[in-house]
């Protein structure tokens, strides 16, 4: 058995769902479609919600009005059959009653993450009313009856193959099964999700709850690029890369892959396939345990990164300075990306400044603290790079006019990245571009 999940993109127009169920129809391998909500339908949930949480009931209902408008003028290009509208408008119907019923309720955090899951539970519902009518054989898998996370916001595969495998055993004819990306159940059985992007996460676990033989991830581009062809003109499709490769990139920005769902599939040795849905010809970019080549693979970049400087003379030769630093950090659960040392110095890099203020404050304690937003954090990734002299000489020789902050080398055979001004980005990644890639 697969998996196959499909974006936002990938359903956001009816005529793209038809591809879709011509896709998924393409061999008899029995599977699983997990599909994420269509496109545009979360932000407009978020703003919603937000409407709500802000008590403007009147932009609510305007939004919600405006959404429901967009899921009505859906139908007609989708299904063709009376039947199959009565069905599509009854599902629609329920939906956005519940959307407008809660602009009677307190708004909650419970009750945001209900209005968040409507999208997804909206397009797969959608989706099996057009294979239904077209007389294609599936089942409608709930992801709220198994996908579920813990006190610590973590999904556990084995609890979800628990709860999966029964539910597919009841239904041993079927072929086809559908369901939904993105959202779960907490530890208190209330309905939550894997945060953004999380439907490729949601088809990662269940890849290896299930142990499938592939993890196809359906997009609008053509696997991982060698750069961001958002900002780098010449770009090239990877073929094949490595789950640390591929880790490394996703965490380090680049968006086709959502970085928490590397893990799942590297621990239960599935391959990922990364595809393009307008252009299913095209081999897209597989990953698996080997890297497949040495060498530069790819660039990344992650923005809105900040930076952090604590300089102390108590720092000199101080036993349990640098564990007293980290343990701020994991008191306010804020990652840290990049850190670099010197005898009266440490500096570190986060992405997160819901704590900011606080960490800042507590850090004072140990030095003198200095803050710089704005940073970007790029990432050179590839098989054994840091080992390859050659690389690292065409590397710096690259961005020799560029004000690197901080850089961090050593720690993977696979990565080195560098800290530069948000503003210099661009400038940096078409540097890198030409120099290592000779584009």
């Amino acid at each position: 058995m697969k998996i196959m999940k499909f974006g936002g993109t990938s359903v956001g127009k009816p005529e793209r769902m038809h591809q879709v169920a011509e896709l998924i129809q393409k061999d008899d391998e029995a599977k699983i479609v997990v599909l994420s909500a269509l496109s545009g339908t979360t932000n407009a949930l978020v703003e919603i919600s937000n409407n709500l949480a802000g008590f403007d009931k009147q932009a609510a209902k305007h939004n919600i009005d405006k959404l429901e408008t967009h899921y009505h003028d859906f139908i007609p290009g989708l299904v063709q059959t009376a039947d199959a509208r009565n069905a599509a408008n009854r599902i629609i119907d329920e939906h956005f009653e519940f959307l407008n019923i809660i602009l009677k309720i307190s708004f909650s955090e419970a009750l945001n993450k209900d209005i968040l899951a409507q999208g997804e539970l909206m397009s797969t519902k959608l989706f099996s009313v057009y294979l239904q009518e077209q007389g294609i054989n599936h089942r409608l898998l709930p992801a709220l009856d198994f996908m579920s996370i813990d006190t610590y916001e973590e999904p556990q595969v084995k609890e979800i193959s628990n709860k999966l495998a029964p539910l597919l055993a009841t239904h041993k004819d079927v072929k086809v099964f559908i369901t939904q990306g993105y959202i779960c159940r907490n530890a208190r059985g209330e309905v939550d999700n894997l945060k953004r992007g999380g439907s490729d996460y949601t088809a990662s676990l269940i890849a290896a709850a299930i142990n499938a033989s592939v993890c196809e991830i359906w997009t609008d581009i053509s696997g991982m690029h060698n750069n961001d062809p958002r900002i780098v003109e010449k770009t090239v499709a990877i073929e094949q890369m490595s789950f640390d490769e591929a880790a490394e990139l996703a965490y380090f920005g680049a968006k086709i892959l959502h970085p928490a769902s590397i893990w799942p599939a590297q621990m239960y040795k599935v391959p990922v396939k990364l595809l393009n849905t307008m252009q299913p010809e095209d081999k897209g970019t597989t990953i698996q345990e080997m890297a497949g080549s040495t060498g530069v693979k790819a660039i990344a970049a992650k923005d809105g990164i900040i930076a952090i400087n604590i300089r102390s003379s108590r720092m000199l030769l101080a036993y349990g300075f640098l564990r007293k630093v980290f343990e701020v950090f994991e008191k306010y659960r804020t990652s840290i990306d990049m850190i670099t040392t010197s005898e009266v110095a440490v500096s570190v890099t986060i992405d997160n400044d819901a704590h900011l203020d606080v960490i800042v404050k507590e850090l004072g304690a140990l030095g003198t603290v200095e803050v710089d937003r704005d940073e970007t954090i790029v990432s050179i990734v590839g098989n054994e790079i840091a080992e390859t002299k050659v690389i690292l000489a065409s590397l710096f020789e690259s961005i020799k006019d560029i004000p690197v902050r901080m850089v961090s080398y050593g720690g993977s055979r696979h990565n080195i990245s560098l800290l530069v001004p948000g503003k210099y980005k661009q400038q940096t990644l078409q540097l890198l571009n030409k120099g290592l890639f000779n584009l």
